[in-house]
Order: structure tokens, then sequence, then C-alpha cells
């Protein structure tokens, strides 16, 4: 049986942060974020490019819930600054969605044009400055100046914040490797999984990880970047503690990218997307380390300033996919069991929320995660097909 990793007294006070979160979330917050959602979608219906136009919308009305849950770590930060945190969280998540849309079509060179098109992330942390053109090298150009908007919401709020310039080194490297690391996953599609392999194998994270496990955080890292949003609105941030929340986020990541891949099996296997679950040779290896990873997680999240508010987002990160629909058949719950285990009991109350959330929304949720492909059709299929080491030589091959 897996050792749980958190004690008595450190679950007990992720529970009272995750009951003052939401006690702040839903007066404060929610409203919020849906204002500022709907502003976009507005935004949206008037961009001139029926193709980006498609792409934004279909991000803003069906995965809305990623953005809700992103703004949660804006209970973190006190009332006078909430606001702002608000609106930079939530526009660079609406950012990250709608970039990962359109790059997954990209121009002839789908490594130029995915980097182009993400440096409108980077472009968002310049305290001033016009936005380099993100389209120089995609089929789709006119967003009537959409992307535009998003990166100046961000750099407004952002840089309103008492420790902007401290948290941007670090807000700067997490979001430019997600770009590179969301780029070279969409490129597979044409050059393979090659170039991704040799460039997470270069990652800092490589030494105790597996090579796709360091991509898969690298692409889920905008959580991150989040958390660093938030951090900049406390005065007494520091540097080095900036660069400890990028790198104990950094499992969480990987694992909730894991997650996405798992109940995103089935339609990645009709669509041919790339699943990063299928470099694992085996089920029973792709158990073995989703639970190693859970286990790391929570590791490296409690020794963080304010650890029992990070240990309920990490676990909320992992609730926001264990509640979804595609979770809960039989194949699916053995992979995640040793998740549950080493989780618990920090898992139950965020389980309950997100299962109350979603049965009040009534609302297909399927599998709204860091690498995201909006709603599909999904054709039952044996994960077991998807998770072999057949399927592991199929990706490694392509």
């Amino acid at each position: 049986m897996a050792r749980q990793v958190t004690g008595r007294g450190a679950s007990a006070a992720a529970a009272v942060a995750l009951l003052r979160a939401n006690v702040r979330f839903w007066p404060t917050v929610f409203p919020e974020v849906r204002r500022e959602l709907r502003a976009w979608d507005r935004r949206a219906q008037a961009i001139p490019d029926a193709t980006l136009r498609g792409h934004a919308l279909a991000k803003l009305r069906h995965e809305r819930f990623n953005t809700e849950v992103a703004a949660t770590l804006a209970t973190l930060v006190p009332p006078v600054r909430r606001g702002a945190v608000t609106k930079a969280i939530v526009a660079l998540e609406v950012m990250y969605d709608y970039l990962d849309g359109i790059s997954e079509h990209p121009g002839p060179d789908p490594l130029a044009d995915g980097r182009q098109l993400y440096r409108a992330f980077a472009n968002a942390l310049v305290p001033s400055g016009p936005l380099d053109d993100p389209y120089r090298h995609h089929p789709q150009r006119d967003d009537g100046g959409y992307l535009a908007a998003l990166a100046a919401t961000v750099r407004d709020g952002l840089w309103s914040l008492p420790a902007a310039p401290v948290v941007a080194p670090a807000l700067r490297a997490v979001l430019v490797r997600c770009g590179e690391a969301q780029t070279r996953t969409h490129a597979i599609a044409r050059l393979g999984p090659g170039q991704l392999r040799a460039w997470a194998s270069l990652q800092p994270e490589a030494a105790r990880l597996r090579w796709s496990e360091v991509a898969a955080g690298a692409a889920a890292s905008v959580l991150a970047g989040h958390a660093l949003v938030a951090m900049a609105a406390a005065p007494s941030t520091t540097v080095a503690g900036a660069a400890g929340v990028a790198e104990a986020y950094f499992t969480t990541c990987a694992l909730t990218t894991l997650l996405d891949s798992l109940i995103d099996a089935d339609a990645d296997a009709v669509t041919g997307a790339h699943p990063y679950l299928a470099y694992y040779a085996s089920e029973a290896e792709a158990t073995e380390r989703l639970g190693l990873l859970a286990r790391d997680a929570v590791h490296a999240v409690e020794r963080l300033p304010n650890a029992p508010h990070h240990l309920i987002t990490m676990a909320g990160a992992v609730a926001f996919y264990l509640s979804a629909p595609g979770a809960r058949d039989a194949e699916r719950r053995r992979l995640t069991a040793p998740i549950e285990r080493e989780l618990r009991p920090l898992l139950a109350p965020p389980l309950a929320i997100f299962a109350a959330w979603r049965s009040a929304r009534r609302a297909p949720c399927a599998a709204p995660g860091r690498l995201r492909r909006g709603r599909r059709q999904r054709r039952r299929r044996p994960l077991g097909s998807v998770v072999t080491a057949r399927g592991l030589r199929r990706s490694t091959e392509a």
C-alpha cells in the first residue's frame, strides 16, 4: 500500500485553506472571472478572420471551466489587489488556450510558427512596447488585435502589482519554456517526437523524470505562471521564493498533463493526436509512474511557504481531472488508484467540490486540460490499446 506523504496536521491545514479559498472565491473572484470571460467573448466575436474567430470562441465557450479553476489562485491575494490578479490570470489562461488551439494547425514550418505565436507570452511580461507580430509564419493573420489585447491585459495586471519585478524573471522562464514545449508537441504530427525528446532530455528535470514527463510538465506550466502572478501581489515575495514556486509546481504540471492524456485516450486514438501516456511501455509502468509523480508533487509543494494553500491547489488540479466523467471507468480507475492513495485525504474535499460543480453546470466536461482539444465525439476503445509497448513504438517511430 502506498505511503501517505502528508501528515494529519498538513491535511487539516489544507482543508482549512480550501474552506478559506471557497469563502473568498465565490463572492469576489468568480463574478470577476465571469465578467472578464464575457468581455473576451465579445472581443473574440469581432475577430475578422473566420478561422481564428472560430478557435477563439470555441476555447472560450468550451473550456471556460479551466479559467475559473485557474483563478482560484487569486484567493491568495488581499482584496485590494485581487481584481488585478484575477484579470491577469484570466487573460493569461485565455491566451494560453487560444494559442493552444491555433498552434495545433501550424504553417509549413511548425517550429517557427509556434515559436512566433508563443512570443505573445514573453511580450505580455514587458512593461511597455508593441507586440511583435505573432502571426508572421501562420496561415491566418487578422485577429483584430485579440492576441495583443490579451497580452496587454496580462501586462497591465502584472505590473500593477508590487512584486512584479521580482517574479518577472521566473515567470518569463516558465512561459517561454511552456511555449517551446507546446510548439514542439504540436509539431510532432509533421516532424515526429524525436525533436521533442531531444529538447526535453536537455531540461534540468530530466535528471529525475522521464523525458516525456519533462515535456508534459513544461507544456502545462502555465499553472505555475498563474501561481507566480498571484505571488506578485505580495510585497514580501523574493526572487528565490518565486523560483521555488516555479520549480515546485513542475511535477504537478506533469501529472495533470498525463491525466489529461489518460482521459483523452479514446479521442486521441481516433484523431491521431499526441498521447503523452503512450510513452510508457505498459499499463503497469504507467500506473507506477503516476503514483510516484503524485508523491513527488506533494513533497515539492509542502516545502513552500504557505504550503497548505499550495497543497490544496495541487490536490485541486488533480481532482479537476479525476472528477471528469472520462476518469470513472474501470480501466482508468486502475491507473489513477495510486494517485488517490498517495493524495488521500487531501483529495476528498476538492473531489466533492468538483463533482458538485460539474453537476451544477449540467454540461459535458470532457477532460479540459493543459493540452486540450475541446469537445469531441469519443469512441470507446480499450485503454490497453493506447498504453502498450506497441503504442510506444508507434509514437517513437512517427
